[in-house]
């Protein structure tokens, strides 16, 4: 509850992160077993590949919300 309102709604939200666990899932499961650690590395780094893909939706108030971090982060994040 440190952020301001439109932060923590953007901080505070899973779907996006159940959605995407989802797709992982449903990319993985197909295979029973992978030769390495690698390969499964590579399979989950596909699976997010494709679906940022479909990620078109665009923060709202996208520019104030970015202010309010870089007041509240002034060290951390740079422009």
């Amino acid at each position: 509850m440190a952020f301001p309102l439109e932060i923590r709604k953007i901080v505070y939200t899973t779907n996006i992160i159940e959605n995407l666990n989802g797709k992982i899932r449903k990319n993985t499961k197909n295979k029973l077993s992978y030769p390495t650690d690698e390969a499964v590395m590579k399979s989950v780094f596909l699976a997010v590949q494709e679906n940022t893909k479909k990620w078109t939706m665009p923060i709202r108030d996208c520019g104030m919300i970015l202010n309010q971090f870089m007041i509240m982060f002034e060290n951390r994040l740079k422009l």
